[in-house]
């Protein structure tokens, strides 16, 4: 959750796993967030990308959601990677499969219609008080931001298959009032030549992402951090309902 204030309104953002075709246990986990987000919600705020058409799994997420009578804004991201004409006719086919509220092409990146989707996001609202204060940002605490940044940095250096394989649980997370926080990882792997690679050749890997994720939580919590990173297998723990309920995933 991402809470965006201005002086006009604020705006809680809840930024659900991505729906798929669940294989597995954790994947009906993260699809059943998403749904249980989305029926939550005041608006729903729907990204795709300008390469292709609205895939068989696009149709069956607009008829699911329609279920809900939420308004759903279209946000067509990337747009600075292709030419203009080319969004026509994907414009054109999501229009014919579902009845969006609104369509709006952007690029995160390049920041454009950026403040236009804001405009329309907030158009959908109900009017109210704020729910938190102007300086709030997230309702997840620092343990949580801790282990998505170190998350994040395996995402970053490994290639596409190991990350989807790994999960980190941050084991212990001591302030002091003098010296440095101590921060225990484990990063999760299911097997041994995932282990291998995570750690490297003399332990180069690992030592890599220490470094940069220890930088990164400094500058989130604004202390300095001394962080411990181990790497152990859980075998199949992605299957497994009791494993993902020990990890947090409940």
């Amino acid at each position: 959750m991402g809470v965006l204030t201005r002086e006009d309104y604020q705006i809680v953002f809840y930024d659900t796993p991505g729906i798929m075709n669940p294989e597995y246990e954790l994947q009906e986990y993260m699809v059943k967030t998403a749904y249980d987000a989305i029926e939550d919600a005041d608006a729903v705020l729907f990204l795709a990308e300008p390469f292709k058409p609205p895939a068989t799994l696009d149709k069956k997420i607009f008829e699911r959601v329609s279920r809900f009578n939420i308004p759903v804004i279209l946000a067509i991201n990337k747009v600075d990677l292709v030419e203009k004409d080319s969004l026509i006719p994907i414009i054109s086919a999501y229009d014919k499969q579902f009845k969006f509220a609104e369509i709006v092409p952007v690029s995160a990146l390049k920041g454009t219609n950026l403040d236009l989707m804001l405009s329309l996001i907030v158009k959908y609202l109900p009017e109210g008080e704020p729910f938190y204060p102007e300086d709030y940002m997230t309702d997840y605490n620092e343990r949580f931001l801790a282990s998505e940044i170190i998350r994040e940095k395996v995402f970053a250096f490994y290639g596409e298959e190991i990350p989807y394989s790994t999960t980190v649980e941050i084991e212990e997370f001591k302030e002091r009032e003098a010296g440095k926080d101590f921060i225990k990882a484990i990063i999760y792997v299911e097997r041994d030549s995932q282990k291998g690679i995570i750690i490297g050749e003399n332990g180069k890997a690992i030592k890599r992402v220490g470094l940069i994720a220890r930088e990164e939580i400094e500058k989130q919590i604004g202390r300095k951090v001394y962080l411990e990173l181990w790497v152990k297998v859980m075998e199949k723990w992605r299957k497994d309902r009791s494993k993902l309920h020990k990890l947090g995933y409940k």
